[in-house]
């Protein structure tokens, strides 16, 4: 049995598996993309696992490369999707507090990604067939993205979210959900 889910094999989508949910249901979908960020965390945590107890396979290189996949395509379009569509009705309507919000997320953001560049690294090496295992500094690299985004999906789904839905008409969220489908090149159901 290998540590990679079949979920995680292609999709029409980057790592994309949601029938329950389309891009007609925007938020829906965000919230959806942050369920697959915590999987492929989880899958993570079960790549570094596996390497300290059976050591370097395929099944470890394939988690690896499964790994990259999303957080190399899928993430970085839904950290758009909510720059696009969440971030600026909050913005332009939102109270102090919840624009303080708003510039936190944005800067969290920034610094996942430029965590993401770090982290990416050693599992490139892995997936590449460069390494064969991962340091106590590549571990704690992985530990800290986790936990940036743990907390970082907590404030977005808990106080950004409810009140964008709330401000956004049903027209806006449709239009919402077909930008998104767009630039992923899908079609809304």
């Amino acid at each position: 049995m290998g540590i990679a889910p079949s979920s995680m094999k292609a999709a029409a989508l980057p790592l994309w598996r949601g029938p329950a949910v389309g891009f007609e249901q925007p938020f829906e979908m965000l919230e959806a993309c942050h369920e697959r960020v915590q999987r492929t965390l989880a899958l993570l945590q079960r790549l570094c696992l596996h390497l300290r107890e059976r050591g370097c396979d395929e099944d470890a290189r394939q988690a690896a490369r499964d790994v990259l996949r999303y957080f190399d395509q899928a993430a970085p379009l839904h950290h758009e999707d909510e720059e696009r569509h969440v971030f600026p009705p909050l913005l332009e309507g939102g109270d102090a507090p919840t624009v303080a919000l708003v510039h936190r997320l944005q800067r969290e953001h920034g610094e996942m990604a430029a965590d993401w560049a770090r982290a990416r690294l050693p599992l490139m090496g892995l997936a590449e067939g460069r390494l064969t295992g991962f340091g106590g500094y590549d571990e704690a690299l992985f530990e800290h993205f986790a936990a940036c985004y743990a907390g970082h999906i907590e404030m977005e789904e808990r106080l950004a979210y409810p009140p964008t839905r709330g401000l956004l008409p049903a027209p806006a969220q449709a239009a919402m959900g077909q930008e998104m489908a767009a630039r992923r090149g899908a079609r809304p159901r």
